[in-house]
């Protein structure tokens, strides 16, 4: 095997395409978009006789707690690869790294695998002396993932039977209404519903550099839309979804608690379905579950519950994985694992 970085933008969408297990955080446009924000990034692709088997975006972060290069939901991997062939994927990639984190001065290397989690595959972060990371890296290590492919009558019916109640109570609904935009004038509609709801909800949202960046790189494409529920023309509820590789991602969403009662939200995620299905794509990624039986105080429990109603697939990878680079990694163990306890996480 040899690893390489890769220029074109058509081999690694071609690549991604025909991988099963991925998202857009290591789509070409995710690394436009993490350069227009300013950090460093590279793109390896790691070939084996002649056949690219796996590609990495990598990003080089910057903060208060620490440098550290992040490979977010990555490396895809090519599918029918064995276990050996896979952890020598990740031998090389480490290789790499390790030379590019002293360059860099990073003191640790952090990697969210989109790998099933079991044994085998945890088996290879801790060969390679990784160390399981105090937090997740924002990118999720769980999700529903939903099968569009059956007919709309066959979704609803697949649903919770609540669920598809309060999907038909806001569509008879005549005050509510959802509209779709691909204007990049209404990233600040969007945004202000992001503010309201978390001041509400005390976490810090996604800035509107982020936001305003992600939805320009991926509108020149074509591949994101803005979903807005209003009631009485009043918008109440939004959502950001990146259409990427055959997969709908619901990736933002935000509402109004004051207008709960109307269920908008329910119609909205149910619109979000419908437009990916006249895309012609395949899957909806819910972007992100944790069990609500086993953590009922988290976070995520209750948009988690409200995600279980349309039904789909639960998926779980493997934890975020640290390799330490330098002394100065447990400066950012300590900040993370405290922000984590403050969290509830």
């Amino acid at each position: 095997m040899e690893i390489k970085e890769i220029k074109n933008k058509e081999e690694w969408e071609d690549f991604c395409s025909r991988c099963k297990e991925k998202t857009f955080l290591q789509s070409w446009n995710w690394g436009d978009f993490n350069l227009a924000t300013g950090k460093k990034t590279w793109r390896f692709g790691i070939i084996n006789r002649g056949d690219l088997i796996s590609v990495a975006l990598v990003i080089k972060i910057i903060a208060k707690r620490g440098i550290f290069l992040f490979a977010p939901h990555g490396p895809v991997v090519k599918e029918g690869l064995s276990n050996k062939e896979k952890k020598e994927i990740f031998e090389l990639l480490l290789d790499i790294l390790k030379k590019k984190a002293k360059e860099e001065k990073a003191s640790f290397i952090r990697v969210s695998p989109i790998l099933p989690n079991n044994e085998d595959n945890k088996k290879i972060f801790s060969d390679l002396g990784f160390k399981k990371s105090p937090m997740n890296a924002s990118a999720y290590e769980a999700t529903l993932k939903l099968d569009i492919c059956p007919s709309e009558e066959e979704l609803l019916k697949n649903m919770r039977k609540t669920t598809r109640y309060l999907i038909k109570k806001a569509t008879d609904n005549k005050d509510i209404t959802i509209e779709s935009s691909c204007d990049f004038k209404d990233i600040e509609i969007f945004q202000k519903l992001n503010r309201e709801v978390s001041k509400r909800q005390k976490f810090i949202s996604f800035s509107d550099n982020f936001v305003e960046n992600e939805f320009k790189v991926f509108a020149e494409d074509k591949d994101v839309v803005f979903l807005f529920g209003k009631y009485k023309e009043k918008i109440t509820a939004g959502a950001l979804i990146v259409f990427w590789s055959g997969i709908a991602f619901y990736h933002q969403a935000a509402s109004l608690v004051e207008f709960s009662r109307f269920s908008i939200p329910y119609l909205l995620q149910w619109e979000a379905i419908k437009e990916a299905k006249r895309r012609g794509y395949s899957l909806y990624d819910f972007w992100g579950f944790i069990d609500p039986e086993k953590f009922p105080k988290h976070p995520w429990a209750g948009p988690t519950l409200f995600k279980i109603g349309f039904g789909g697939a639960r998926k779980e990878y493997v934890k975020t994985q640290d390799y330490i680079i330098s002394p100065k990694y447990w400066f950012n163990y300590i900040i993370e694992t405290a922000r984590k306890i403050k969290r509830g996480l």
